[in-house]
């Protein structure tokens, strides 16, 4: 029973979060991205070298987890709301490295967009199999 009000809460929290968000970027016309062809030309400066550094730090810092609760086939210990509002703001990133030409913010809020929403959806699998077997 306390899995239900659990997931519901979630489920509460994410839609809540998504919605939040498109108000927010329901505002922005004016914010469009003018220089897309400077997000493809490979020259890189130092700042950007250091930006994919920090990136892939930062980034990659979940998949320990989603990698435990691969192995485990369990959701026990993994807190999916965290994950989904990461998953969620890390999309507004992506938007912002589009805004200002960031090629490492696009790039590593992309990948963070996938592991975290990967987190969200194997957490959910594994607490529906969990659920059947209590039952």
């Amino acid at each position: 029973m306390s899995m239900v009000k659990s997931n519901s809460f979630n489920r509460s929290t994410a839609c809540g979060v998504l919605l939040l968000n498109a108000i927010l970027l329901g505002g922005c016309e004016g914010l469009v991205v003018h220089d897309v062809s400077s997000l493809l030309v490979p020259e890189f400066q130092r700042s950007e070298v250091i930006g994919f550094v920090a990136g892939f730090g930062t980034t990659f810092a979940a998949v320990p987890d989603l990698l435990r609760m691969f192995r485990r086939r369990s959701s026990k210990g993994i807190n999916p709301t965290m994950a989904g509002i990461i998953g969620v703001f890390q999309i507004v990133w992506v938007y912002y490295g589009l805004l200002i030409g960031s090629r490492p913010v696009i790039a590593w809020n992309m990948i963070g967009v996938v592991i975290n929403l990967l987190t969200v959806a194997a957490f959910l699998r594994f607490a529906r199999r969990e659920d059947r077997a209590t039952v």
